[in-house]
């Protein structure tokens, strides 16, 4: 199906999203499960407020930033390390052809292995001790709880491309974390809209348990449960474990008309497992920890039929090349817009505040995503540092979307897409 819609989510506790574009779900305009039903008129985007934009200094700049990584090159994420890391290249390499323009980036690229590991830990540790100003990672929701204490409290800032749990939003960080992805909020409603369009009443669910399983989870229920379908199976499991014998089981008994699978690379266990005991394979559902090629883990038509949900807009060809001028080995291209823009909206912020102060840095990264300041629209670091030299206030539109972060580092425009696995376990966008 093919359909754009329109969406806005509501926090549960704080402010509400505005102007957020989900793609690929229905031709109903939705709202997050915790605003409790639909709407019926379009949401309006609110201008940014130009009262809370900080003044930017004209002139010239000389600034040597230093940012780090912790993206996955081991673990259950591995598979997203290699496109978030070419995003970085590409920025840093983008920031270092404008140097004529004042500033220079140096990347320090480390591993942040998965939350069984304590190699995130020891990465941040080796950043920090660094001096860099800001840390863009982990993808895993869970290695970032693990580290953002240390990350915010040494008064850098921490900004992930990947992180969709909820509980970011209202976390205690000293408004020095961000990100480019948005809440499991959205993704979870527009997944569960799907399955129940898609013609299922009942669903079983294979979860991982860890703040992005279960909060995606909760969000794939509420949304499903709207619709008038039944969640029939709740399986956990834990990262580490490789027996999934009993909650796969479980999810048979139940004979749920659809199973979706939130997991990371688990995946490539549990779903030839689920099939192989007979669930038809294009009756799954997948979500953006583990939206892959299989086509060297699967056999050929295992999935077919199957769909999946992953934040970002269609990629464009030109930036499709572009990362595989960093990274020509590239075949999944998740997450690399995401990470692109928050190195790009790091090194704007950065040349705003004149400053290579992590607290510095983030007190203008709302400002430059268009979040404040009612700014000029650019879509290159060379355009914006144009700008931001003449003293203008600018709203940096990027490869991931508009992105406009708000007072809590999210990000209050996103896209979710749809896509749909053919005979050779391969994924496509249909939306």
């Amino acid at each position: 199906m093919s359909v754009f819609a329109k969406a806005t989510a509501k926090r549960r506790a704080r402010a509400a999203w505005t102007g957020v574009a989900i793609a690929g779900v229905s031709a109903l305009l939705l709202t997050a499960c915790a605003s409790g039903g639909g709407s019926t008129t379009a949401p309006t985007e609110e201008p940014a407020d130009s009262g809370d934009a900080l003044p930017i200094a004209e002139g010239e700049r000389a600034l040597d930033l230093k940012f780090g990584t912790i993206l996955p090159q081991s673990g259950t994420l591995a598979f997203l390390g290699p496109p978030e890391e070419a995003g970085v290249a590409l920025a840093q390499q983008e920031i270092n052809e404008a140097s004529d323009e004042g500033v220079s980036l140096d990347v320090v690229f480390r591993d942040s292995g998965d939350t069984t590991t304590d190699i995130a830990t020891v990465s941040v540790t080796d950043l920090l001790s660094q001096d860099v100003s800001a840390i863009i990672g982990a993808a895993s929701s869970g290695v970032s709880f693990t580290v953002i204490d240390q990350i915010t409290s040494a008064g850098a800032v921490q900004f992930s491309p990947a992180n969709t749990s909820p509980d970011f939003t209202d976390y205690d960080d000293n408004g020095l974390y961000f990100r480019t992805a948005p809440s499991d909020l959205l993704q979870g409603e527009v997944l569960g809209t799907q399955i129940a369009e898609d013609g299922a009443s009942t669903l079983g669910l294979l979860v991982l348990n860890d703040p992005y399983g279960t909060g995606l989870a909760e969000s794939v229920t509420a949304a499903f449960e709207a619709a008038g379908g039944e969640v029939v199976a709740e399986e956990l499991f834990n990262t580490g474990d490789s027996n999934f014998d009993a909650q796969l089981s479980a999810i048979n008994a139940a004979k749920p008309d659809a199973v979706a699978v939130i997991t990371f690379d688990e995946a490539k266990v549990v779903v030839p497992a689920l099939v192989g005991s007979g669930y038809p394979g294009n009756q799954l559902y997948f979500v953006d920890g583990n939206l892959s090629d299989y086509s060297a883990d699967f056999a050929p038509g295992l999935i077919e039929g199957a769909k999946g949900t992953l934040p970002g807009p269609k990629l464009a060809d030109d930036f499709r090349e572009k990362l595989l001028g960093v990274d020509p080995a590239l075949t999944d291209f998740s997450y690399g817009p995401e990470s692109y823009d928050a190195t790009i909206l790091l090194a704007l912020a950065a040349y705003a505040a004149n400053s290579t102060d992590g607290a510095e840095i983030a007190k203008y990264l709302r400002q430059v995503s268009g979040g404040t300041g009612d700014g000029e629209k650019v879509t290159t670091f060379a355009d914006g540092v144009k700008l931001l030299k003449e003293g203008k206030q600018i709203d940096y539109d990027g490869a991931s979307g508009p992105i406009t972060l708000d007072e809590h580092g999210d990000p209050t425009e996103a896209t979710i897409g749809i896509y749909e696995y053919g005979a050779d376990n391969k994924y496509t966008r249909i939306n």
